[in-house]
């Protein structure tokens, strides 16, 4: 076995409209991860008609243009499928499925912030998908997965005895 997921894990990141926070995560996520391991996208439990421009200027200016993205209705059959859905301040309108793991991130809306806020607010969720796709091995040209074992270290070759110098008698 190679340590490689059979399909790749679906990641969906939900916040209230969809016109911001889980825009940024899911466009950083996909990016970021694998897509044999991993892939992502974003919906809201009311989609806004357009993405704030404030959201689509701050990620441009970072090399990421999500300017043909659309909001989408977040369902629970969308969820049913996903191996991880990341909340980002729907609360409680967005749907629960019983065994799914999930995760809230309290990162604020974007809506309405002037575009210095959303600046921050974007690296605040760029880090938080970095550490997320890094934490569950997720990462782009990440072909051997490191060893969770010691025993798995051992047989790679790796030990945690080093070569004993002899100690000069005096």
């Amino acid at each position: 076995m190679n340590g490689r997921p059979t399909s790749a894990d679906k990641v969906v990141f939900a916040c209230a409209h969809d016109s911001g926070r889980a825009q940024m995560a899911a466009a950083f996520f996909n990016l970021l991860a694998d897509p044999v391991r991993a892939t992502a996208f974003s919906a809201g439990v009311e989609p806004a008609e357009r993405l704030d421009p404030e959201v689509v200027t701050a990620m441009k200016e970072v090399g990421v243009d999500l300017s043909a993205a659309r909001p989408r209705l977040l369902t629970a059959e969308m969820m049913r499928g996903a191996s991880l859905v990341v909340t980002m301040g729907c609360g409680e309108e967005c749907p629960y499925v019983l065994g799914l793991r999930m995760e809230d991130w309290p990162i604020g809306d974007p809506a309405g912030q002037p575009l210095e806020r959303v600046r921050a607010m974007r690296d605040d969720v760029g880090l938080m998908v970095a550490h997320l796709v890094s934490t569950r091995r997720w990462v782009r040209g990440l072909h051997d997965p490191l060893p969770r074992k010691a025993g798995e270290l051992r047989r790679r070759g790796y030990s945690r005895r080093r070569s004993r110098r002899p100690v000069a008698s005096r």
